[in-house]
């Protein structure tokens, strides 16, 4: 039986006819690695773009998500645990053409597409069909990725996808081999310097109390070294899984511990938490509040006032680095 490292992930499974894998997403078929289950879901639904999480993309659109099945990660802590680590195929229930998923973001007033719920490296093929169809309409597509991907596999996702949201779940190789069951951060780190080369690129940071609260500063200082114009959302998490009995963030603790980091980053946002008021944009020359938000307990927010003019702060006329004009939430502009 032949058998071949998978090239989506930096695990580099061994697959075979029969399947394998981490993620059990793909398989061996005629010597090439293929997906198990093209163009499959889990779910679909409706949200803002803020609330993906996207801060600087698109500002106030609407979003189509889509979310998959599986992962190769094993989060101790993932609130989404049910669609990452259980059995793929029962829950993948809608079989959609890219074709179709964009019919059906045009048919709800949708301005982009994200996939959002899992690992898109798990269905890597199927979401750059995706992306090229949608392309071909004028309608973006991004995705949310844990970013531990090989070279290559990064290369791709960086020049299919128009915004891309990487969790960066620590800074430590002692968490993400205790917490997520691979050896290093490194091929994360990696991930997120090579995709700023290519596209859009915001980071994501759950943090556990105890556990990744101290790797702040190192992850600040990053951030700061690959662009200190990323947005970086910060969230209080409420683990779940195998660690549903963990200690609850303080807001305070974690707030503190932002401080510093605030002055080589000018976009960081705090929240996952009801009436954050840390997910507005400020303006870093002026201070004056250029994009408003509300929060109201999730992991993102809902876009509530838009200041800025091409762009530029109406106050002091700094430039902003947000990608794409705003786009009302009923809008049927697409830019």
């Amino acid at each position: 039986m032949s058998q071949v490292e998978c090239p989506f992930c930096e695990r580099r499974c061994v697959l075979t006819e029969a399947g394998g894998g981490f993620c059990r997403m793909y398989h061996l078929v005629d010597g090439r690695v293929v997906e198990r289950f093209a163009h499959r879901y889990s779910g679909m639904f409706i949200h803002h773009i803020e609330a993906v999480p996207f801060y600087h993309f698109q500002p106030g659109s609407r979003t189509f998500v889509l979310g998959g099945a599986g992962c190769n990660f094993d989060c101790h802590y993932c609130s989404n645990a049910y669609v990452a680590r259980s059995e793929p195929e029962p829950l993948l229930v809608y079989h959609l053409s890219p074709q179709r998923v964009v019919a059906l973001a045009r048919q709800n007033g949708c301005h982009n597409i994200a996939f959002a719920v899992n690992e898109p490296g798990v269905a890597l093929a199927s979401l750059i069909e995706l992306a090229e169809a949608a392309q071909a309409e004028n309608m973006p597509v991004g995705v949310l990725t844990n970013g531990y991907l090989p070279p290559a596999a990064a290369d791709r996702l960086g020049e299919a996808f128009a915004f891309v949201n990487v969790s960066l779940k620590a800074f430590s190789d002692s968490f993400y081999q205790r917490f997520v069951g691979v050896p290093s951060v490194s091929p994360i780190l990696r991930a997120i310097e090579l995709l700023r080369r290519k596209t859009h690129v915001e980071i994501s940071t759950p943090i556990v109390q105890g556990l990744n609260d101290q790797d702040i500063p190192e992850i600040a200082a990053f951030i700061t070294s690959v662009d200190p114009d990323m947005a970086w959302h910060v969230f209080r998490l409420l683990p779940e899984y195998k660690m549903a009995d963990c200690e609850r963030p303080s807001i305070k603790r974690v707030n503190e511990a932002l401080q510093a980091a605030r002055q080589t980053l000018p976009y960081i946002y705090f929240g996952n938490f009801v009436g954050s008021q840390w997910v507005n944009t400020h303006c870093p020359q002026c201070g004056a509040v250029v994009i408003e938000r509300i929060n109201m307990g999730g992991c993102g927010a809902k876009s509530r006032a838009y200041y800025l003019q091409d762009n530029c702060c109406v106050a002091c006329h700094y430039r902003l680095p947000i990608a794409g004009a705003p786009v009302a939430w009923n809008s049927e502009e697409l830019d």
